[in-house]
This record gives C-alpha cells, sequence and structure tokens, in this order.
C-alpha cells in the first residue's frame, strides 16, 4: 500500500506543477499533461480505495 501512496504522491506533483503551468502561462501543453494526470489520478485513488477497504476488512 506504501508503493499505491508513493504512486499517487507521485501523480500529484505532476498534475500540480503541470496545472500551474497552464493557469499562470497559459501553456497548452502543460493543460494537456494536466488531464491526463487527473485521469491516471483517479485510477490511483480508486485502487487506494479498494486497497484501503480491503486493510480495514482484516
Amino acid at each position: 500500500m506504501n508503493a499505491l501512496i508513493e504512486s499517487i504522491n507521485n501523480a500529484f506533483d505532476a498534475f500540480k506543477a503541470d496545472a500551474a503551468l497552464q493557469a499562470e502561462k497559459c501553456n497548452k501543453a502543460a493543460g494537456t499533461r494536466a488531464r491526463k494526470a487527473s485521469l491516471e489520478l483517479e485510477k490511483l485513488m480508486k485502487e487506494f480505495r479498494k486497497a484501503s477497504l480491503e486493510a480495514s476488512k482484516k
């Protein structure tokens, strides 16, 4: 589960950096990367939810 949390942190850091570039400098490519990172975050968060539920059942 620690590896999953680390993956979530890395994906969020990438999203945060690209979203800031889009907002501050109107960088369209950074916006595309931020949207892609948000989709990856969504998948990782679903995995975290499943892992968390499994851990709470033990």
